[in-house]
């Protein structure tokens, strides 16, 4: 059996001994967070358990996944994403250290796959015979991709303003894609209200707490990547307030069952022209909807579901929130590029431009380390790709011609 010992509503702290159906708090409707059995679980006793165990997917981490053991999986490899330091990138942004963990290497190119992968193997243990969410994209496909690997019928809301890569990749992956006119908002309302209706598997991670557990292991694998190096920050883009919180949550249980001496500080990243969270962590007021107003379309919501849990996050980890502009992602998204070879896509750098942003403020002090998380790879959406980086140098097949321009534009080449 797993250790899944119980749920609590972030809201009103109700508790339940199972999962309700509605899979909200009964009496509040706010959102609930999977405890388990943590005295069950033996912190040195872990450690020397993943020490040999070959497997490099999330699934290493079964005893803190909410999935039975043995149990049925999607077959996508989730999870064992590269980490790298980048020292490059740490002396353009001035800290003594920076690593960057690059999630777009995950099988549809998002960090969302660790929810999807949990959400899939849920969704086959409930036998339920269809899947579906609603989302800005990255949900979208990895929700598909995970699903169409065991042959699970997904059904799939986005907004209209999802970007072609990844309406692509859903139908690639023969999802029913409903491609909603109107916003996030609107996509999110319609999926709710067809998953209630038909009966569907409801992966959508402002309702169902199981994904919060799959996003969490990105921070178990930085943990175990970096060990006495832990670094001081950890930088994540928020959109609809899930993945920080699971960010936080790895953070928080390895330190619980004493697998790490401490945890680091969250710096949580939203876009300006879509920062209804970081409004409510700075106010310390409620959550007002806002705008979806941003390149960055993977953390465009105006609506957030989860920003109780995204605001607690932050704040217990003695973090804090940023928000960027366009223009200040497009940069982070070439700067990455040129000083780590990481192509991240807007909502993925969104982190690292507040990174770049926190340290020139002095919010973040520049002896700190910090590890960015990028959430998303660039290819999901070219079209700001080549916005952030510009057209190439078209020329006829001419040295002269090309003499020119290189000299125009890098003549240190030409040395």
């Amino acid at each position: 059996m797993n250790r899944v010992k119980s749920f609590t509503c972030v809201s009103c702290q109700a508790q339940y001994g199972s999962l309700p159906s509605t899979y909200t708090c009964p009496a509040c409707g706010g959102i609930l967070d999977v405890v388990y059995d943590y005295g069950s679980i033996d912190g040195g006793l872990l450690v020397r358990s993943l020490a040999s165990n070959p497997d490099r997917s999330i699934w290493r981490y079964e005893d803190l996944l909410p999935v039975t053991p043995g149990g049925p999986r999607p077959k996508l490899r989730v999870g064992g994403t590269p980490i790298y330091r980048a020292r490059r990138l740490a002396e353009e942004i001035g800290l003594s250290d920076v690593f960057v963990k690059d999630d777009g290497v995950n099988p549809t190119a998002s960090l969302k796959d660790r929810a999807s992968a949990v959400a899939v193997a849920m969704a086959l243990e409930a036998g339920a015979e269809v899947i579906s969410c609603s989302s800005t994209g990255n949900a979208a496909s990895s929700c598909a991709g995970c699903a169409a690997s065991v042959g699970l019928p997904a059904v799939i809301f986005v907004p209209e303003r999802a970007p072609a890569g990844k309406l692509a990749q859903l139908r690639i992956f023969n999802a029913i894609v409903i491609r909603v006119q109107g916003s996030y908002r609107d996509a999110f309302n319609l999926s709710r209200e067809a998953i209630g209706r038909y009966g569907w598997y409801n992966r959508n991670a402002a309702i169902n707490p199981y994904m919060v557990e799959g996003k969490k292991t990105v921070s178990f694998e930085i943990c175990e990547e970096l060990g006495s190096a832990l670094p001081d920050w950890v930088v994540v883009s928020v959109g609809d307030g899930c993945t920080v919180a699971g960010v936080w949550k790895g953070f928080r249980e390895l330190h619980n069952i004493g697998v790490i001496p401490r945890t680091p500080r969250i710096l949580g990243v939203q876009a300006e022209g879509s920062n209804p969270i970081s409004v409510s962590f700075r106010t310390q007021m409620p959550m007002q909807p806002g705008h979806e107003d941003t390149i960055a379309d993977s953390i465009a919501v105006g609506e957030p579901r989860n920003p109780v849990k995204a605001v607690n996050a932050v704040r217990d980890s003695g973090g804090t929130m940023i928000d960027v502009s366009d223009e200040e992602i497009l940069s982070a998204m070439r700067l990455l590029g040129r000083t780590a070879g990481v192509f991240g896509e807007p909502a993925g750098v969104a982190g690292l431009a507040g990174l770049a942003r926190a340290v020139r403020e002095g919010i973040i002090d520049s002896s700190a380390s910090a590890c960015a998380i990028v959430t998303g790879n660039g290819l999901k959406d070219i079209q700001t790709g080549i916005r952030a980086a510009g057209e190439p140098i078209t020329i006829p097949p001419d040295i002269a011609l090309l003499e020119r321009e290189l000299a125009r534009v890098a003549p240190s080449v030409l040395s």
